[in-house]
């Protein structure tokens, strides 16, 4: 009983505070955060006893967002500045927003004064029309003239935002949509990757391939095209080499170690016998058995297998119109080959169990030097990608 009154006691004052933050976004003008808040609990219970108050501060909030909207959409009609078209097309699009999610909660029943809220509710279709015809063409020509003027390629990523928010509200509005692909295109940056080697050694075959496979980077480069077999009719703004200074690769290497341990070891049983050496026996003339020990020797060999690559060296960018290094960001990856096995002589009783498995393990063959250069390589591929998400291009 006591628990129930608690959680009602905690449920109660959630919902006092739910309210509270309604009305002191009315007090604070956020007409909008208030009419979420009340449509959310309302569209939730709407006959519940608690939820009263969010329908007075419902009908009191879509009152006051409503006056003040047609106000300002008044204001910006009667500016006429292109450059309003979009305020005015979400003013009257959002009134219409609420106006729609309002409606299936009605009727709404103010219990205390016995009637039901007020919404005056306005048919937006023609106004709504109008807006976005003229944020239409406002947005296609202001998109097209960044196209005919355009002095960079930030001037086409411009006009291709105009054209893609035309035809989110608007689509297939004249041409825009053939407009739109021709303004992405020009707006790309084209990039050739490369890999030098500035090493003596060969670089495996199988490194450069993934290196060079920018399907498996997982970028998301909207406006960043890298070219790894660079097509002739693409005027490329950057070069991006991968370059390779150094490759060590270290000797093989077995390290021995020795270890000698001891152990004592249950080995049987005796009879316990008294001082006169005569066998000693319980209440229920048993026989007493008394554990026999002894130390046992083993002489522990491991061996560790050991060997290393290391690959150094950076990637540049260039910018192809000025010639000149833009970045270069140094890389650096390491591979340890690293084996242990062992083996023994003497008594493997004397051995604690981490050493006892290494008895099954035997000696495996090093890596090749390629296969280590391959391998150190790998880790460069998340390093070239962190470098990748860094860049930026002017």
């Amino acid at each position: 009983m006591k628990k129930l009154l608690l959680i009602g006691i905690a449920t109660f004052l959630v919902a006092c505070g739910g309210v509270k933050k309604t009305q002191e976004a009315i007090n604070l003008g956020d007409y909008g955060s208030a009419i979420d808040k009340s449509i959310k609990n309302l569209a939730q219970n709407k006959t519940k006893k608690g939820n009263q108050p969010y329908i007075v501060l419902l009908e009191e909030a879509y009152r006051k967002n409503t006056e003040r909207e047609l106000k300002n959409i008044a204001f910006l009609e009667k500016d006429d500045n292109p450059s309003n078209y979009e305020a005015i097309y979400n003013g009257y699009n959002d009134l219409r927003s609420f106006q729609q999610r309002i409606k299936p909660l009605l009727p709404l029943t103010i219990l205390e004064e016995n009637r039901n809220a007020k919404f005056k509710f306005r048919d937006y279709s023609d106004d709504l029309l109008d807006a976005k015809e003229q944020l239409s063409e406002y947005l296609y020509d202001n998109a097209e003239e960044l196209m005919n003027n355009a002095v960079s390629k930030f001037d086409f990523r411009k006009a291709y935002d105009d054209f893609k928010y035309l035809n989110e509200i608007n689509p297939g509005f004249e041409d825009s949509e053939q407009l739109m692909q021709i303004a992405y295109e020009k707006g790309l940056h084209y990039v050739k990757v490369a890999v030098v080697n500035q090493t003596q050694q060969i670089i495996p075959a199988r490194l450069e391939q993934d290196l060079l496979n920018f399907n498996t980077y997982g970028l998301d480069e909207l406006w960043t095209r890298y070219h790894t077999n660079p097509q002739d009719d693409i005027m490329y703004d950057y070069d991006m080499n991968i370059a390779f200074r150094s490759i060590s690769v270290s000797p093989e290497r077995v390290n021995e170690k020795q270890i000698v341990k001891e152990r004592r070891i249950k080995d049987g049983y005796r009879y316990a016998t008294d001082t006169d050496g005569a066998i000693v026996k319980d209440s229920l003339g048993n026989k007493i058995k008394v554990d026999r020990f002894k130390t046992v020797q083993c002489n522990f060999y491991q061996f560790t297998q050991f060997k290393t690559a290391k690959v150094d060296g950076a990637v540049h960018f260039v910018d192809l119109q000025t010639k000149q290094e833009i970045n270069s960001y140094p890389i650096s990856s390491e591979f340890v080959f690293e084996h242990v096995y062992a083996n023994y002589d003497g008594d493997k009783r004397a051995l604690d169990n981490d050493l006892v498995s290494l008895l099954n393990l035997a000696e495996i063959p090093f890596p090749t030097n390629e296969q280590m250069v391959y391998d150190a390589g790998k880790d460069l591929k998340m390093r070239i990608k962190e470098i990748l998400k860094r860049q930026r291009f002017n």
